[in-house]
């Protein structure tokens, strides 16, 4: 809506002109937001810019000043409209400590206000992002100056975050043992291919709810490239060979049809492992490795007795339950990769694992996951290395990640907060996955 259909965005612009003398505008320096628009002044000429809403996500909550909207996860949060705009300057302004008089300034428009109800309103801020104010884990109250936003926050246009995802293109390949892959390509810039993991499926997971907004991000900044391995997805199903030999040939496969000569490799999870020997094996390929979530070595081959037992029960669970209508058997899974999922997220990944692979194809999966061990070719990575690991991933060990890092020479470790396998748009460490990853892409 533009201006001339705003009088009473048109009046508070008039009762604060962008050339006021700076000095009588000391206090306004910072964003304020007024009916979804951004005013920001700044500066020694105080000048006076406009934008649109911006969508923060931090913790496991969501903010959207253009749809005037606060969620946790999927679910709307109810909050007072002063509420929300104190939450969104705190946010806004998180680099320093925001001072009562300042809020008082811009959230009030300078009225006389008893400092019980600012209290009341930072009270209420917090309750309804789930802090307190003995916990103070987000809003913090910095004695005798104010208060500071301390959570990790990531930081996206609205429009460009509701903008249309990127079209995929999906081919098929052949490996040299006559298996068809199916591979799919989304987006411009530098190559990215993303080997595959226990369970894709690439028409499935670029419209979910678990896989969209890291796929459709990363095919907004680069040329994407990804494929379902042999088993599942919309590759062969009903192969001889499921083995780690023959998932290398998947990628090499797929690398092969794209007709890129070189490019960024990406792995999550099983898919770790797979990065790590098709870059020893052909570094002159890899430009640079990411490495989400991985292990080097199976649950057989690291883990202690009851590990293995472990192991064999998840693999007599698939056998019996998998195919079944009940989704009871695969809940279990559902919840050891995302223990934190919304409903919505747990009943996709549900119906993924009936859709994109039969039961025996996922007992074959399974134990060459278990078995798998490529500790013995991290030594002979060549590329530059990013591994990222959350602290609390419910599948596989953070240790895991750390033993990754530590045997790829050069190789840079970020932990992220969190406990879900797959990370997930409201996870508290998306934002800075998002950061790390698109720094490290960036570079060379």
């Amino acid at each position: 809506m533009g201006l001339g259909r705003r009088p009473e965005l048109r009046s508070s612009l008039k009762k604060i002109s962008p050339w006021e003398p700076a000095g009588r505008r000391s206090a306004r320096r910072a964003l304020r937001f007024e009916h979804g628009w951004v005013l920001d002044y700044h500066g020694l000429e105080g000048r006076l810019i406009l934008g649109v809403g911006v969508i923060y996500r931090f913790d496991e909550y969501q903010i959207d000043t253009d749809l005037f909207e606060l969620k946790h996860g999927a679910e709307a949060v109810k909050v007072e409209p002063q509420v929300f705009d104190l939450l969104v300057y705190l946010i806004a302004n998180r680099n320093r400590v925001v001072s009562q008089s300042e809020l008082l300034d811009s959230i009030w428009s300078g009225k006389t206000v008893s400092l019980s109800t600012v209290a009341s309103r930072i009270n209420a801020a917090r309750s309804a992002i789930g802090d307190s104010g003995a916990a103070q884990k987000l809003i913090r109250t910095v004695q005798r100056k104010g208060f500071r936003f301390i959570g990790e926050v990531g930081e996206t246009g609205a429009a460009a975050a509701r903008t249309k995802p990127a079209d995929q293109e999906i081919h098929f390949c052949t490996t040299a043992d006559r298996v068809r892959i199916a591979y799919a390509v989304a987006g411009k810039g530098r190559a990215v291919l993303k080997a595959g993991n226990w369970l894709n499926h690439l028409d499935y997971d670029w419209q979910s709810p678990v896989w969209s907004h890291l796929l459709q991000w990363m095919a907004s900044k680069h040329q994407l490239i990804r494929y379902d391995a042999r088993g599942n997805g919309l590759s062969d199903w009903n192969v001889g060979d499921i083995s780690f030999e023959a998932y290398l040939r998947d990628l090499e496969s797929v690398a092969e049809a794209s007709r890129v000569e070189r490019f960024a490799l990406f792995g999550i999870s099983q898919g770790v492992a797979v990065c790590i020997a098709y870059a020893a094996r052909y570094p002159e390929r890899v430009s640079h490795l990411v490495l989400y979530g991985g292990f080097a070595r199976g649950r057989r081959i690291r883990g202690t007795l009851d590990d293995i037992e472990q192991a064999e029960a998840l693999i007599t669970l698939m056998r019996t339950g998998w195919g079944q209508e009940n989704p009871a058997f695969r809940q279990v899974f559902t919840s050891m990769f995302l223990p934190g999922g919304t409903p919505e997220q747990m009943q996709w990944f549900n119906d993924l694992q009936k859709t994109t692979t039969s039961p025996n194809n996922a007992v074959r999966m399974r134990f060459v996951s278990d078995t798998l061990d490529v500790s013995n070719l991290l030594a002979q990575v060549k590329a530059p290395t990013l591994v990222l690991h959350c602290k609390d991933d419910a599948v596989q060990p953070f240790s895991e990640g750390m033993f990754i890092a530590a045997g790829i020479p050069g190789a840079r470790f970020v932990a992220l907060e969190g406990r879900n396998h797959l990370i997930l748009e409201t996870d508290p460490g998306w934002p800075k996955f998002r950061d790390e990853v698109g720094r490290f892409l960036g570079e060379g």
